[in-house]
């Protein structure tokens, strides 16, 4: 009875030995969500250069740093530049002894802005200052009647022109402020400013700052010209200088530029007889300097050019700056500088080395076929009668 008992224990009592401990619910970990692709980094473009112009722009605008009003002394000299006065009013006396008045000779501001048609930013280009002569006005002088905005569209060349109001319609040569030394060089600081504001666009304000000066004087401009070169401040700015009939002083001026600028600027002294005594002069002056110089027109404008070119009788000074060596010299002078074009020249097509390509045999000419022989004629059977 034991036995027996004891085996039915077993079967309903299992041992400790051989108990299964149940196993703990193991947490399964959630499946990872796909890593996502890396988006592409987004690349800042830079916004296009501007454009070129599509018409011209013209501009009359009053500057800050003007010739004129001039209050200070004549160089040289303790003399007022200012020495006259007729109760408020205040003059000038010029060098024939007449009186020109402040208010109405020295006191106009504004600068004539130009840009040709088609002029690009994106192009290397020069800026004109151009330095009109005595008894002259922007309106009726430097635009109608010497037309050197439209010479200056018709010289083929990516330029820009400023030119100040001198003298109003005087016969008086005086400087003004471009006496004063570093003049120049905050002239042509604003009119960089002006020129990108009358263009349209900021992102050619950098355009306009780096731009090298072309100086071109017409008579009674010299003075301006000459202390310009000599005390402006911005000589590594000015690339060239052309004298239109325009050295009646200060030689030695000029001759200290050329020699100082021999390498990397320019000189074209175009003049009749009513200068050409100073000319005389200056090139003197350049030879004992050792600077080199030519008596003929130079058929390009490079650095380290200098040139003087007669032009015949004083009676073509009135109209020298549209009938000098030429018709329209500014256009001409202006298109003898290599470079400058508001567009880039095409590249030359590249040569392409010619493959080796092997030789084809000659082909063959077909064999001439025979002639197929004629089928013959089908015999018809004849009926049976």
């Amino acid at each position: 009875m034991k036995r027996r008992a004891l085996l039915l224990g077993a079967l309903f009592f299992p041992m400790a030995a051989h108990a299964r401990t149940p196993k703990k619910a193991v947490k399964k970990a959630a499946p990872r969500a796909p890593a996502k692709a890396a988006e592409p980094a987004v690349v800042a473009r830079e916004p296009p250069g501007p454009p070129p112009l599509k018409e011209a722009k013209s501009q009359l605008i009053a500057f800050n740093a003007s010739p004129f009003p001039y209050s200070g002394l004549i160089p040289g000299t303790n003399k007022p530049f200012l020495d006259v006065r007729d109760g408020k009013r205040r003059g000038h006396t010029t060098l024939r002894g007449d009186i020109c008045w402040e208010d109405t000779t020295y006191s106009d501001r504004r600068s004539l802005l130009y840009l040709p048609p088609g002029y690009n930013p994106q192009r290397p280009s020069l800026i004109v200052l151009f330095l009109h002569g005595q008894g002259a006005t922007l309106e009726r002088d430097v635009m109608a009647r010497q037309a050197v905005p439209r010479q200056i569209a018709e010289s083929g060349k990516n330029v820009a022109l400023v030119a100040p109001q001198l003298a109003v319609d005087a016969a008086d040569s005086s400087a003004g402020n471009f006496w004063r030394p570093g003049y120049l060089a905050t002239y042509i600081d604003e009119a960089a400013e002006r020129l990108m504001r009358l263009y349209g666009d900021k992102r050619a304000g950098p355009h306009f700052n780096a731009a090298p000066v072309i100086i071109v004087s017409y008579s009674g401009g010299y003075l301006s010209t000459a202390y310009a070169l000599e005390r402006g401040g911005a000589l590594y700015r000015v690339k060239g200088v052309v004298l239109l009939d325009s050295l009646y002083g200060d030689e030695e001026k000029f001759a200290g530029w050329a020699a100082t600028r021999r390498q990397t600027g320019f000189l074209l002294s175009a003049y009749t007889e009513s200068t050409r005594d100073s000319n005389a002069t200056l090139e003197s002056l350049l030879a004992r300097r050792r600077v080199p110089y030519a008596s003929t027109l130079p058929r390009t404008l490079t650095p380290g050019t200098v040139a003087f070119v007669g032009c015949g009788s004083a009676d073509l000074h009135g109209d020298f700056v549209t009938h000098a060596w030429s018709t329209d010299p500014v256009k001409h002078a202006l298109a003898m500088i290599p470079g400058y074009e508001p567009v880039a020249p095409p590249e030359p097509p590249k040569a392409v080395p010619a493959k080796a390509v092997p030789s084809k045999p000659a082909p063959r000419k077909p064999a001439p076929s025979k002639p197929k022989p004629k089928p013959a004629p089908a015999v018809r059977a004849r009926k049976k009668v």
